[in-house]
C-alpha cells in the first residue's frame, strides 16, 4: 500500500553491529532526501554488540535481507536501499552467496543481472564480479559483454541520460595493442561493440578503450559509463574519486536494489563519526529511478 500515493523506498539496517544504523539514521534526518517518495524500514532495530562481528547481528541481517527481497517481489516497495553487511559472518549463518548482488538476483529469479557502481563522477559496470583475477579472462565473452552493456544503457536512461556514451574498457595493457598483449579485445570486446552498434539504441558505444586512460576520460565527461572487464579495474578509480558518494546497484532487477559502496566499518561503529554521504546518494538514486519508472508506466 502506497503512502499517500507516493512511491516507497524500503531500507534495511544491514549488520547492526556496524555503521548501518548510524548512516541510515543520519541520511533520513539530513533534510537532503527526495520528499516525493516515502521511506519504509524493512526489518527492525535489534540489540546487538556494537563494533564486533558476531553471528547474532548476522542472523538479523540475513533475515532482513529475505524480508527486503520479498517486499521487492511483491511490490510492497518500489526500491530497496540495503545498509552494509558482513559477508564473513553472513556465510557462517547460511548466506550462500558471494554478495548481496547475487542474493537479490536469485531471490527475484533474475538471470540477466550485473553489478554497477555509480558516484558523482563515474559510473562503472562490471563484466565479472567476485572472481579470482586468474579466472577473469575465461569469463570475458561477447554475449555477456553485450548483455551487460544493455543493462548499463538502461540504467543510464533511468538516470535521465537520454543518449549515453558508454565505453568498453580493454582487459589487457594498451587494450591488447591489436593482439600484442592479449587477444580478448579482438576476440570478444570489439565484436561486442559491433553487435551493440547494430542494435540502433539511444546510446553510443566505444572501445576497446585503453584501461589506463578510459576512467580519466569518463571523469572528464567523455563517457557516461564504463564497462570494466573485472572488479578492481573499475572499482579502484571509482573509489579514488567517488569514495563518499559511490553506490552499488544491482542491474536487471524489476525494482532497484542500491546500497552504499562501503562496508560495515566495525572499527568506528558507535562513535557517531560515520559519513552518510554514500547512503544519501543511494536513497536519492533509488527515488530517482522509482519515480522515473512510475512516469514510464
Amino acid at each position: 500500500m502506497k503512502h499517500s500515493g507516493k512511491r516507497i523506498i524500503g531500507y534495511t539496517l544491514g549488520d547492526q553491529s556496524g555503521i548501518g544504523p548510524e548512516v541510515i539514521t543520519k541520511a533520513l534526518a539530513s533534510q537532503q532526501l527526495n520528499q516525493d517518495v516515502a521511506y519504509k524500514l524493512i526489518g527492525h532495530r535489534v540489540d546487538v554488540p556494537i563494533g564486533i562481528p558476531n553471528e547474532v547481528s548476522a542472523r538479523y541481517a540475513y533475515e532482513h535481507l529475505l524480508l527486503a527481497a520479498e517486499a521487492l517481489k511483491s511490490g510492497e516497495i518500489d526500491a530497496i536501499v540495503t545498509a552494509p553487511v558482513c559477508k564473513d559472518t553472513l556465510h557462517q549463518v547460511g548466506f550462500d552467496y558471494p554478495g548481496q548482488t547475487e542474493f537479490f538476483a536469485d531471490q527475484l529469479h533474475v538471470k540477466n543481472y550485473a553489478m554497477c557502481l555509480s558516484g558523482e563522477h563515474l559510473t562503472v559496470g562490471l563484466a565479472s564480479i567476485h572472481t579470482a583475477l586468474k579466472n577473469v579472462p575465461e569469463e570475458i565473452n561477447t554475449v555477456d559483454l553485450v548483455r551487460i552493456a544493455l543493462l548499463l544503457t538502461d540504467f543510464c536512461h533511468k538516470k535521465g541520460i537520454s543518449h549515453p556514451n558508454i565505453a568498453l574498457a580493454g582487459l589487457n595493457p594498451h587494450a591488447g595493442e591489436e593482439g600484442a598483449f592479449g587477444l580478448e579485445e579482438e576476440l570478444f570486446i570489439r565484436p561486442a561493440i559491433s553487435e551493440l552498434k547494430k542494435l540502433g539504441l539511444n546510446a553510443s558505444f566505444f572501445g576497446p578503450e585503453v584501461p589506463d586512460c578510459v576512467y580519466r576520460d569518463a571523469y572528464e565527461g567523455k563517457f557516461d559509463a564504463v564497462l570494466a572487464p573485472y572488479h578492481d579495474q573499475g572499482l579502484i578509480p571509482l573509489k579514488l574519486v567517488d569514495f563518499h558518494t559511490a553506490v552499488n546497484i544491482t542491474l536487471g532487477l524489476p525494482r532497484p536494489r542500491i546500497s552504499p559502496d562501503h562496508g560495515t566499518a566495525f572499527a568506528i561503529a558507535g562513535k557517531d563519526i560515520a559519513n552518510p554521504s554514500s547512503t544519501l546518494h543511494a536513497f536519492n538514486l533509488a527515488a530517482k529511478i522509482a519515480l522515473s519508472s512510475s512516469q514510464n508506466h
